[in-house]
């Protein structure tokens, strides 16, 4: 499964960049980045199954790396400090 705000239709399906701004009106739109033109529907139709593909493979949510997620925090693992980092040696 995707994540429900996954850019699909302002992602690039060919270079991978993600278009800030793509109001609805906008049908077809070119990649400022490589030149690609998109039908914005058919941009989106091929890159949600590829996401899905993605997610299953890595098994967690999918979302280009130039964006943060909602909650700013990594999926990765933390690794937590120890109690006693910082503290002085006697």
């Amino acid at each position: 499964m995707i994540d429900r705000f996954f850019p699909s239709s302002k992602l690039c399906g060919t270079c991978g960049t993600v278009r800030e701004k793509l109001p609805p009106h906008v049908r077809v739109w070119t990649c400022d980045h490589c030149g690609a033109t998109h039908d914005r529907d058919v941009n989106a139709a091929r890159n949600i199954p590829a996401a899905g593909s993605a997610a299953s493979a890595c098994g967690d949510g999918v979302r280009p790396q130039r964006e943060s997620s909602r909650t700013g925090q990594s999926s990765l693992k933390q690794e937590p400090q120890r109690a006693t980092a910082g503290t002085p040696r006697p």
